[in-house]
């Protein structure tokens, strides 16, 4: 079966806008980030759906390749993409580490500092850019 490319651009869209209001909160000062609660509240709900929208994603391109079982967990989904050929080994090890993060996000919530989701947010969001990236010219070739 073929990708569902209108699923995909859908979600890439998603990612857009995500990442868009991650970045503009990624300029304000660390301490007007970390004094206001809603903030860091904003940034962890962004970032977070960026990164289901990410793995949803990677989950339908990979059960639309034969590899259902690969779509089954988070990490798993990784390093299927990269053993697909679909991303690079670069971008799969950064993707692993995406899913530790996301699985802190949903259920150990309560261990992400603020901090934390800024340092984040200033130094990570080009990785989940350059799966967009690499999504796009994965599926320009289908």
């Amino acid at each position: 079966m073929p990708v569902d490319q209108l699923l995909v651009k859908q979600r890439l869209a998603l990612i857009s806008q995500y990442l868009a209001e991650l970045e503009e909160l990624s300029r304000l000062p660390k301490s007007e980030f970390l004094h206001n609660r809603r903030t860091a509240a904003s940034a962890e709900s962004f970032l977070r759906r960026s990164l289901e929208a990410v793995f949803d994603i990677g989950r339908h391109i990979l059960a639309k390749n034969g590899g259902v079982n690969m779509a089954l967990e988070y990490k798993s989904i990784a390093l299927g993409l990269e053993e697909k050929g679909i991303i690079s080994s670069k971008l799969s090890r950064q993707m692993v580490k995406m899913a530790g993060y996301r699985n802190r996000l949903v259920h150990l919530y309560h261990q992400v500092s603020d901090e934390e989701l800024y340092e984040i947010i200033r130094k990570d969001l080009p990785d989940i850019r350059s799966f967009q990236k690499q999504i796009l010219t994965y599926i320009s070739g289908c």
